[in-house]
């Protein structure tokens, strides 16, 4: 049975911006960011940048190939919390231009069949 997921901005919150986040806390470590200030700059708390580390969480969102270069180009230019924000944005855009919102939308929530009703461009459900 489907959550009761209805609509798409529940999608980014639950599933894609912990995904994006996750991608992002992985790189900024890689560059040899601590994890205490990778979780000051996401906004989120150090236990949560530690699972999203050892992927006991959000790791079951898949983005394509383009949305990962993004989100590993935006690591580079993160340099404050304004920066995380604007990257972050971009990246949401890019998820829902890529009709990758739609996708996990009708994979974990109650969708319409046949919807054109969200804001992607490719519309959902289609």
């Amino acid at each position: 049975m489907k959550l009761q997921i209805t609509q798409p901005q529940e999608v980014e919150v639950f599933y894609i911006l912990p995904a994006i986040r996750s991608r992002m806390a992985a790189a900024l470590k890689g560059q040899g960011v601590r994890q205490k200030d990778i979780a000051e700059l996401l906004y989120v708390q150090e236990s949560t940048i530690s699972q999203y580390l050892s992927s006991k969480r959000a790791a079951d969102v898949k983005f394509n190939d383009r949305v990962d270069k993004e989100i590993a180009d935006a690591v580079r230019k993160i340099k404050t919390k304004r920066d995380m924000i604007r990257e972050t944005q971009h990246i949401l855009q890019m998820v829902r231009d890529e009709n990758i919102l739609c996708k996990i939308h009708e994979s974990v929530g109650d969708v319409p069949k046949g919807c054109d009703a969200c804001f992607c461009r490719h519309g959902g459900g289609k």
